[in-house]
């Protein structure tokens, strides 16, 4: 049975709590993905009602492996959201699944250009750094339609056929 199923008919005045464990898989993400689950999730949710919402309010927590976007190698990644809250509107008297919401939330939280020497678990300096020149800022033309040629008359031609 999944925990984060939760029926509003139900629930206590005084909310219900919910803790526990999932495997990593619950997170489902792809085998090749740059992002590895290496922990389960640790969950410890109460979970009340106000009127038409349901109120989660608690603690998760779960390990990754990120792929270093500078030197290619994987590092350790912890995410740990100690003051979890999420209001989720009931639309219907029925179960409420709290799954993809929960998956989501922790998901999000993971960087999006993850560099090795930014991880929480280890410190550590990335073995590329200082192998790369710092890029010169670019010298953009500025275009405007109309200006014979340029990607603003290629997408009106586009556009046009």
């Amino acid at each position: 049975m999944n925990p984060f199923h939760i029926d509003p008919r139900h629930l206590p005045a005084d909310g219900k709590q919910i803790t526990g464990t999932l495997p990593g898989t619950f997170f489902k993400l792809a085998e090749g993905d740059i992002v590895h689950s290496t922990s389960p999730l640790n969950y410890d949710l109460n979970v009340t009602r106000d009127d038409d919402d349901l109120i989660l309010i608690g603690s998760l927590e779960a390990e990754f492996s990120l792929e270093c976007g500078r030197c290619l190698e994987r590092f350790p990644h912890r995410v740990a959201l100690e003051t979890y809250q999420a209001e989720i509107p009931v639309e219907k008297e029925d179960i409420t699944d709290l799954t993809d919401l929960i998956r989501e939330d922790i998901l999000l939280t993971l960087p999006n250009f993850p560099r090795c020497e930014d991880g929480n678990v280890q410190l550590r300096v990335c073995p590329a750094e200082g192998r790369f020149e710092t890029a010169e800022p670019s010298q953009a033309v500025a275009e405007t339609p109309g200006n014979g040629g340029g990607v603003w008359d290629a997408l009106d031609q586009i556009k046009k056929n």
